[in-house]
């Protein structure tokens, strides 16, 4: 069974969260363009919402990062591969308070056993005006993720780093409307768009990224594209903004 598989999450050690991360998060505040200056919201903002970017150890002695496949039946972006998350509600004290209130209700994971390292730098999704906060954490005492809420989830995994990082696993998505961005794939899943520019992001950032070829592109399969749907990264980029 993979150690990426949901029943391969048995909470049977905590490790304190790897140097890299926070290298990641101080070279993201320090970086004078990028991945984020060219998504950056505008100054009239928009709904807000976060993610949580939530990496764990695995018994491998490496890292993983939880993802999510959305529920085949909603509306928006249904089968698409996405970190936990949601819109922020008026009860919630910030926005990594609500990315940890939404991953506990999608996946199950207890809020406790999370350290929050850093809210970054928001990204705007313009197609339906989300000012999107992505939440840095650390999972200290990982566990399942398959006690997962069928409305929003179809089913989560631990992905490990290693198997996403390998060159092998890596290509550039290309889309008709000229989107071109990173791509993964890991246990059938096909992570792009949103997902994969902030997880290429902080990996890049993070020192981990192993050089892979770009030059090999592959396009973005026909589910992902239901009635002429489009990521919204994918508008983003047609629009100018990428």
């Amino acid at each position: 069974m993979s150690e990426g598989s949901p029943a391969a999450g048995a909470k049977a050690f905590a490790r304190p969260r790897p140097a890299w991360i926070d290298h990641a998060h101080e070279r993201i505040s320090s970086a004078d363009s990028g991945f984020f200056d060219r998504f950056a919201p505008p100054p009239d903002g928009g709904r807000r919402s976060s993610v949580l970017i939530l990496f764990g150890p695995n018994e491998a002695g490496g890292e993983d990062v939880v993802l999510t496949e959305r529920a085949h039946t909603l509306r928006t972006q249904p089968g698409d591969i996405s970190f936990p998350g949601g819109k922020r509600e008026p009860h919630d004290a910030s926005d990594a308070a609500a990315a940890l209130r939404e991953t506990q209700e999608e996946v199950g994971i207890d809020p406790a056993t999370i350290e929050v390292v850093a809210e970054l730098p928001d990204i705007y999704l313009s197609p339906r005006r989300f000012v999107v906060t992505p939440v840095l954490a650390w999972w200290r005492e990982p566990g399942h993720v398959d006690d997962i809420d069928p409305a929003e989830v179809h089913r989560a995994v631990r992905a490990p780093l290693a198997d996403l990082l390998d060159p092998a696993a890596r290509f550039t998505v290309t889309h008709p409307s000229g989107y071109v961005g990173p791509g993964f794939e890991f246990d059938g899943l096909f992570v792009w768009g949103f997902t994969a520019g902030l997880l290429s992001a902080v990996l890049d950032f993070g020192g981990l990224t192993v050089p892979w070829d770009r030059s090999v592109e592959r396009p973005l399969p026909d589910r992902y594209q239901p009635g002429g749907r489009r990521d919204a990264l994918t508008q983003t980029a047609t629009e100018g903004r990428a």
